[in-house]
């Protein structure tokens, strides 16, 4: 079980890094998706995962898991969420203003940069 979750963080993390070193907008976006999933699970990995087991300490149970991993994912999804709408808000206001999606700010085929320059 600990060997599936960590393929899962490793692929998740590694195809996340992927699309964020793309070019684009929506890769970017994906990948940090993909990156915080990866972090969530990571976080939600570290309380020990046990079947069966109460979220709090009881004189019946044999023993009890660890809240705080949960109360830690649950603030980073909403934190998650926050960011992946700011970043959406922030692409579309630079496709409506730049008519493009590249994040690199070149102008593709005359190869200036943002300031206008020529690259020597």
């Amino acid at each position: 079980m600990e060997a599936l979750v960590a393929i899962a963080i490793g692929l998740l993390t590694a195809t996340g890094l992927y699309l964020i070193l793309r070019q684009r907008t929506f890769p970017l976006v994906v990948g940090l998706s993909l990156v915080s999933y990866a972090v969530n699970l990571f976080l939600f990995a570290s309380g020990r995962l046990a079947a069966g087991v109460p979220p709090i300490i009881d004189k019946a149970a044999s023993g009890y898991t660890d809240p705080l991993p949960q109360a830690l994912v649950l603030t980073a999804i909403v934190i998650s969420f926050g960011m992946t709408a700011v970043i959406v808000i922030m692409a579309l206001g630079a496709w409506f203003t730049g008519g493009d999606d590249h994040t690199d700010f070149s102008d593709g085929a005359s190869g200036e940069g943002a300031s206008g320059d020529r690259d020597a």
